[in-house]
Order: C-alpha cells, then sequence, then structure tokens
C-alpha cells in the first residue's frame, strides 16, 4: 500500500502575475536575509520563485512541549514577512511529535509526553501567535500533524522508514556526542526526524521555516519531498537567539522569556540582558531598520528600552509597553516602590525570615529562601538582609522585596 501523499494538496496557482513593485522587491529580499542563517538549496533560487509572483505554501511547525517562548517568535516574525506578501501560511501545531520529543541538542533520551500533557500545553497558542500573525486573513492556517501520523498502518511506517538509512540519521551531533559518552539512543527518537519530513509531504509545502537547530530536521523533509512527491522543497534556517555563551535562549537552557509572561517580567528581562545581546535582539524581534538599530545601539540603556517596548507591544500592546517603561523608571531610577504590589495574609506577630519568604511566595522554599538571603537578595522595607535565622515582626504594610523584581507586602 503506498501512503497517500495527496490529502492535504492544494491546487497550484496558474494565473498570470502582476509585475513586482520595487518595495515589493525590497519586502521579498527582508523576507530573505534579515535573521536568516541559510537557505536550502540557495537564497537565489528561492528568490527566483518569489521574484516570479508566484503564491508559495509555506510552514513552521511548533511542538507544545511547552510554553511559547521568545524563540518562538523569531520563526513567528519571519512567517509574518512572508504573509504580509500574500504567501499561503501554515502553523503547524506537533501535537503527534511533541509526544516524542525533538531530541535536537538533548544529551539524554528525552522523556515522552502524553496527549492530555501536549493539549494542556498547547491550548493558548493561537491567542498568542495572533499577536504576531494576522489571523483575520484568508492565507493562514493551523493544522495538526496527529491528523495525518496517526492514520499510517504499519505498511505505510515501513514505506517511510526505508527512505532514511541509520548512517544517515545518525548523523546528528547530539547521537554522536551520546556515542561517544556511552549514552542510550531510542528508537522513538529516530522516528522524530522522520515523521517531521512526512509532514512536508503531507502537506505539500514549498517551504518550511525553522531555526538552524532544526536543519537536520527540515533537510530529512526535503529530501523526503523530492522522493515521494518529485518536488522542490525548500528550507530557511534562522538564526538563533542565544545567550552570550552561545546557548540557545529556551526552555532546555532555562533562559527563557515566555509570550504569556506579564509585561513588567518580560521589559524587566530585556532589560538584564548583556549589551553584547542587543543587536541580534533588534534583527531577530523587531521591525527596526538595522541602520536604526546601530544607531540606538550607541547608547546600549536607551537601546534596551527600545527592544524591551518593542517586545511587550508584539506580546501585548503599546499602551502595556508605555506603561510598564514608566513603572520600570519609577522602581529601578527613582528607587520607589511598584505601583501595585502583591498583597499577603500572614497571621501572628513575630515570623522566622525563611517562613516569611515562603509564605508571602517569594521563594519556593526555605532552602531557597536561605540561599536568596545569603547571597544578599532580600530586603524588608528597604533594608537589606543577612541574617536567614532572623525573626521578623509581622505589621501591615511591611514590603518585602527579592532580588529586583520580585515584591510582597503584607496585608
Amino acid at each position: 500500500m503506498k501512503i497517500n501523499t495527496n490529502s492535504q494538496k492544494v491546487k497550484e496557482d496558474k494565473s498570470s502575475f502582476p509585475r513586482l513593485s520595487r518595495k515589493r522587491d525590497s519586502a521579498i529580499e527582508e523576507a530573505l536575509t534579515r535573521g536568516v542563517e541559510r537557505i536550502y538549496p540557495s537564497h537565489e533560487a528561492l528568490e527566483r520563485v518569489l521574484m516570479s509572483g508566484k503564491k508559495i505554501r509555506l510552514y513552521a511547525g511548533i511542538d507544545p512541549t511547552g510554553k511559547l517562548h521568545i524563540g518562538h517568535l523569531v520563526i513567528l516574525r519571519k512567517l509574518r514577512q512572508f504573509q504580509d506578501l500574500g504567501h499561503k501560511i501554515i502553523v503547524l501545531i506537533g501535537d503527534f511529535t511533541a509526544t516524542i520529543g525533538d531530541p535536537t541538542d538533548k544529551l539524554t533520551d528525552r522523556k515522552p509526553l502524553n496527549r492530555k500533557q501536549v493539549l494542556e500545553n498547547a491550548k493558548n497558542y493561537k491567542k498568542q501567535i495572533g499577536g504576531i500573525l494576522d489571523l483575520k486573513k484568508s492565507n493562514i492556517r493551523f493544522l495538526h500533524n496527529e491528523k495525518w501520523i496517526n492514520k499510517l498502518k504499519p505498511e505505510d511506517m515501513l514505506e517511510l522508514a526505508s527512505y532514511f538509512t541509520v548512517a544517515r540519521l545518525l548523523e546528528r551531533d547530539m547521537f554522536q556526542k551520546r556515542i561517544r559518552e556511552g549514552r542510550d539512543i531510542r528508537v522513538h527518537e529516530f522516528l522524530y526526524p522522520i515523521f517531521q519530513a512526512y509532514d512536508s509531504v503531507a502537506m505539500d509545502v514549498d517551504l518550511e521555516v525553522g531555526g538552524n537547530d532544526q536543519t537536520f530536521n527540515m533537510l530529512a523533509g526535503r529530501e523526503l519531498t523530492k522522493q515521494m512527491r518529485n518536488k522542490e522543497k525548500f528550507v530557511l534556517a534562522t538564526k538563533l537567539l542565544t545567550d552570550p555563551s552561545g546557548k540557545k535562549m529556551g526552555k532546555s537552557e532555562g533562559n527563557l522569556i515566555p509570550l504569556d509572561e506579564k509585561p513588567g517580567e518580560i521589559y524587566g528581562k530585556i532589560m538584564s540582558w548583556p549589551d553584547s545581546l542587543l543587536e541580534t535582539g533588534f534583527e531577530l524581534l523587531t521591525n527596526i531598520p538595522l541602520d536604526g538599530a546601530k544607531e540606538l545601539l550607541k547608547n546600549p540603556r536607551q537601546a534596551k528600552v527600545k527592544l524591551a517596548k518593542e517586545i511587550v507591544a508584539v506580546c501585548y500592546s503599546e499602551s502595556a509597553a508605555n506603561t510598564v517603561e514608566k513603572e520600570f523608571e519609577k522602581v529601578f531610577k527613582n528607587k520607589e516602590l511598584p505601583t501595585n504590589i502583591p498583597e499577603a495574609e500572614i497571621k501572628g506577630e513575630l515570623l522566622n525570615i525563611l517562613d516569611l519568604l515562603v509564605k508571602t511566595k517569594l521563594a519556593s522554599s526555605k532552602s531557597e529562601a536561605k540561599r536568596l538571603i545569603l547571597q544578599g537578595g532580600v530586603k524588608i522595607d528597604g533594608q537589606a538582609q543577612a541574617d536567614w535565622q532572623k525573626t521578623v515582626k509581622i505589621k501591615k504594610g511591611l514590603v518585602v522585596r527579592v532580588g529586583k523584581r520580585k515584591f510582597a507586602k503584607i496585608a
């Protein structure tokens, strides 16, 4: 039995195309260069297709293994550039592949998620994505790969697997490192790139967009599309947003900024970025012309303010961005208390400082509270605290502060 490769096929538009304007030419060049690491088979080949006026169908896949974060913003903004050019956008929710877990950059085998966990992770994705892509336009679709992968029969799986070799799959860097270190590689991790490759075939896409850490998986889809559809599928790999050590900003590294984070938290975290990250941030996360960004970077603090406001505006609104900017200035520049401080009701007149931090939810445990105090990160009514055994007199209006941005007030 042959796998049905026509289930998601959309008829090509054979009509003649109008001559493109210089403005459109510039927008195409921006889409193909800004924040782009590499295009397969080449920049020139994809540029020729786009300059011809042909409307292509492209997609980016998101496995709902956790919250959407600022790394996803890079990919979603790239999709928006193509959407504004009139191309057909597919946001693929990998509700099947997420149950396997992408082994990319994982030096140990990844625990699979169950379907309930996956659906819970994805429940607010569309709303958040709507802040970046225009969901009112007709050229965007949301699809789920569970729809076609779960229809595959054993003979279909065997046919799919026959297009790949073990040697090719073992080329992945993280697998090579695991082999050298004597770590396990699970069979389901081998299946991940095969299933992701089949997504391209099932949807009959012309282009896939993803971070450059996904290049292996995306090229697997390119090769499978060639073999099963005899068709060219382009791959656009974006640059990654990385911290100064070169690690990807994301949930695996513990340095992510969720897109549903509170506006003040997003703003504050961007303001804490090192200056070395700002240029990449402007390129990948904003529409500000790069020449203009270079001018802003002459004053790093003002550059951070601009970048932080831009990102908050995308995730929420310009009004929210303006509000958090004023609040940030109030707290960090003018050394005043925040306008709104979370309140905590605590009974009793005396309380150990460790219990106080836990009860106000400024620390998750007594051990964390102790560590914060010893690191000099705790203040009570503006006074730094160094004694983790201290007993605190509880009174209404007492303000406890942890770090730069966490506050609680006794109600």
